[in-house]
């Protein structure tokens, strides 16, 4: 399929944005929201916007037409905005300013002690080889049909390096909620030493309401002592208040739409409409008909193909931990519930702790849930957006 013709503009995107507000709130409206998210952001005021930029500004305006219009209607406009500007994405590289003078060969760079920080150095370096080679391309008259490749080139490599950057992100994010949920693994093994210590005082004093069996109180010993030399081992190592921290349920829309950018804006597709711009350059006068624009035609499809189905299977998981964490969540609730009924009701020690160690669990269970979905949430935006922008 033949892509629409590139918008030709020194600020393309925010053109597209600037029209597309201007269809809902007017001209100068539209203006004023645009220069509001620039200046609160910090960004620079005259440099060119980017697709990400763009989702920032639509997330601003669909949560003020929220409120304004209603969700229904905030939605759809914020779902048909958002296809919109994917579309764009797939035919207009980010505007790139290249500097006045550039250095002859990137400079030399400290290795890093881990593989992770290798390969990130690794990006950054390619990065800025391939602003320098804009930059030639630029200055070169003769050069200037590669420019368009040039720039999806820069794109490319600067994904890349956000990629590597989002990983050390995550390699952070995950070894947090580690330490959380072993905090949460010790206070449910505390609550279980509780109630297992009374079980076994239960049944050693005949107390139940059947005669305990050899075996049966064999058997709580046992898993007592178990339980024990968990605690042993692992108390020390975390701060057992860390299993108190209130369960972050990171209630949002997860709307595919919202999310589309993140097939254009992927890494290896920018790499694929490099490889196609320029064998079109190569091709000259052959154009589409030539076997290289073919082929690259074929990888950039393949490339958007494999693209989508790992931002489909990213938003399926963080749909399926939404939806257990919510059915989890409301286990919580029931049993705290349950606990303060118990507790007003004079309930016995034993009936206590029971609830007590199910409260635990279930709430280490809703914190695994909620951690994988912050970190499938926090990938997405990684992929679109600034952190925070679907919050």
């Amino acid at each position: 399929m033949t892509n629409p013709a590139p918008i030709h503009s020194n600020d393309p995107y925010r053109e597209w944005l600037r029209k597309r507000l201007g269809q809902e709130m007017g001209v100068r409206e539209a203006e004023m929201t645009i220069q509001g998210a620039v200046q609160r952001r910090g960004w620079t005021a005259v440099r060119a916007l980017g697709p990400r930029d763009v989702v920032a500004v639509l997330q601003d305006v669909y949560k003020v037409m929220r409120d304004q219009v209603g969700e229904g209607r905030a939605d759809k406009w914020l779902e048909v905005a958002s296809t919109d500007l994917a579309h764009l994405a797939e035919t207009v590289p980010v505007p790139t300013i290249t500097p006045i003078f550039t250095e002859s060969t990137p400079r030399a760079l400290r290795w890093g002690r881990r593989a992770h920080d290798l390969a990130l150095l690794l990006a950054r370096s390619h990065a800025e080889i391939a602003m320098r080679s804009l930059g030639a391309i630029r200055s070169n008259p003769d050069l200037s049909a590669l420019e368009t490749a040039a720039e999806w080139d820069v794109q490319a490599t600067q994904a890349e390096v956000r990629r590597w950057e989002t990983e050390d992100m995550l390699t952070n994010l995950r070894a947090d909620h580690a330490r959380v949920e072993v905090a949460d693994q010790v206070a449910a093994s505390r609550a279980q030493a509780e109630l297992l210590f009374l079980r076994v005082a239960e049944l050693e004093a005949g107390k139940g309401r059947e005669q305990a069996s050899p075996a049966q109180l064999a058997h709580s010993r046992l898993m007592l002592t178990q339980t024990t030399s968990f605690l042993d081992a692992f108390a020390p190592l975390v701060a057992e208040e860390d299993a108190d921290t209130p369960l972050t349920m990171l209630d949002m829309n997860l709307d595919n739409a919202r999310f589309s950018l993140g097939v254009p804006l992927h890494p290896n597709v920018l790499r694929a409409r490099h490889t196609l711009n320029y064998a079109q350059w190569q091709a000259g006068e052959q154009g589409a008909e030539a076997p290289a624009v073919a082929e690259a035609r074929r990888t950039l499809a393949q490339a958007e193909a494999e693209a989508g189905a790992q931002l489909h299977a990213t938003l399926d998981a963080a749909r399926q931990h939404q939806t257990a964490l919510r059915q989890l969540a409301q286990t919580v609730e029931d049993l705290e519930a349950r606990a303060v009924n118990l507790n007003n009701l004079g309930g016995d020690a034993l009936s206590l702790a029971l609830v007590r160690f199910e409260w635990r669990q279930a709430r280490a269970a809703a914190r695994i849930q909620s951690h994988r979905m912050e970190e499938a949430i926090r990938l997405l935006e990684a992929l679109v957006s600034e952190p925070g922008d679907f919050r």
